[in-house]
């Protein structure tokens, strides 16, 4: 029989029989054994563990609170000199010492965002129980790394290095360096898709875990951005928030007055296993992972596409995938970051994908408390949305005062809304044109 996700993927349709722009998204179907055309999943893929950091925690737990309390991570940027930069401020991670089951030397040896994957993804696995036996199970490791070696680049500058301009001293990839401190010995990959990275790599474990490639899998983004090379970068595309003088008030995704975003840091990573085994061991779950949907505008890499075919597209596929209809959606975590542009087409795309129903479904950016966390923004907009599922309540967008007219949605503002969510969505898109879309439901032992 053939998989259909791998027929998604690579049949090549005559000229006659091209597909729409829609239906030309990666489709991805879950399951716990290979599917053939039609057939329904018997099992899902579910998250059994969980690692994080960012500035509002160290872990799971500490940053959903925090995010449903609506505090705002954003700070004075001291790590560097900052006087020749427009934007000063920054959601910057305090990264967490050595995992106790690690070796301290090994760890303090490595760079930032290798101690960020490194923390990460040991938590997830200890989270859902298997980091004693990693050694025995295939377990993947697949992390999305949007721009890695500019943060090492920064970083070895910073301590005196010449890394940037010579190649010959360049690092393992992360993700190796990551695979070899925990000792896993499935398949590992890194993706790199920008902002949308966490979700591609979400899309690569799920594929691996229905080839029946791996029993586990440990798949998320991670990104240590505020580096002086990334803030004028930014800052000469004038895309980063101004209010340097409040910083907690600077990210204002939706609001009439928001200037720009604020760049975050930190990462997210999340153990992926089929539910059938996870039943198998008695393993509660956070979520289930539904349904993926991704397009490519070719449009322009740093502009969102004023035609929103694409974008609205991916959202469709992923709720196709996930059998849910507008209606059954309780929940949105918007890509929104605070820019003029970025924000008012995000909402028409979700206008148009929510249709009449787009005024009833509540929608929130949680990046007005995290920052943009870059590569690894994918990652912690699904952490949001499994702490929406887990709590039964949604995370607000902080700081929207006054709605913008041109986004007009059923937002959460300033304040955190009880309300029972057992569907929500991921909207994830990035430089290059990247639309992708995530749909998490409450997963039933």
């Amino acid at each position: 029989m053939t998989n259909v996700s791998m027929w998604a993927r690579f049949a090549l349709p005559s000229r006659r029989n091209r597909p729409s722009p829609e239906q030309r998204c990666w489709v991805f179907r879950f399951s716990d054994r290979p599917l053939s055309h039609g057939m329904k999943r018997e099992s899902g893929i579910w998250i059994t563990g969980i690692g994080a950091v960012s500035a509002l925690g160290t872990d799971f737990a500490e940053i959903s609170t925090n995010l449903l309390a609506g505090k705002s991570g954003i700070r004075d940027i001291v790590s560097f000199d900052v006087s020749d930069h427009q934007c000063r401020i920054a959601a910057q991670v305090s990264l967490p010492p050595c995992p106790p089951e690690l070796d301290a030397t090994e760890y303090d040896r490595l760079f930032p965002l290798e101690q960020c994957a490194v923390w990460c993804s040991t938590q997830a696995l200890l989270d859902a129980g298997l980091f004693s036996q990693r050694r025995e199970l295939r377990i993947g490791l697949v992390l999305g790394l949007a721009a890695e070696w500019m943060s090492h680049w920064d970083t070895d500058y910073f301590r005196g290095g010449r890394m940037f301009c010579d190649s010959r001293l360049g690092r393992r990839p992360t993700v190796e360096t990551t695979r070899g401190v925990l000792n896993v010995n499935g398949p590992t990959a890194t993706v790199a898709a920008a902002c949308a990275s966490g979700n591609h790599a979400l899309a690569q474990a799920c594929h691996w875990l229905e080839m029946g490639w791996v029993d586990a899998c440990i798949a998320g983004a991670c990104d240590i951005g505020v580096t002086p090379c990334s803030l004028a970068s930014f800052g000469n595309l004038r895309a980063l928030s101004q209010r340097c003088d409040a910083p907690a008030a600077a990210a204002r995704p939706f609001d009439l007055h928001r200037d720009g975003m604020v760049f975050g840091e930190g990462g997210a990573v999340f153990l992926l296993e089929t539910a059938q085994r996870a039943r198998s061991r008695r393993r509660d779950a956070y979520a289930e992972v539904a349904g993926i949907g991704m397009t490519n505008d070719a449009h322009h890499l740093v502009i969102p596409n004023p035609d929103p075919t694409h974008a609205i597209a991916a959202i469709r596929q992923a709720m196709t995938i996930a059998e849910v209809n507008p209606e059954d959606v309780d929940y949105i975590n918007a890509n929104a970051a605070g820019t003029q542009v970025g924000d008012a087409s995000e909402a028409r795309v979700l206008q148009k994908v929510l249709g009449p129903h787009y005024c009833d479904v509540p929608v929130s950016s949680t990046k007005s408390m995290t920052g943009h966390l870059l590569g690894a923004a994918a990652s912690m907009a699904a952490l949001a949305c499994v702490t929406a599922i887990q709590q039964g309540a949604i995370p607000p967008t902080i700081n929207l005062d006054d709605p913008d007219p041109d986004c007009d949605l059923c937002h959460v503002p300033n304040t955190a809304r009880e309300y029972p969510v057992r569907v929500a969505v991921a909207n994830s898109s990035g430089f290059g044109g990247h639309n992708t879309a995530l749909v998490l439901k409450a997963a039933h032992f």
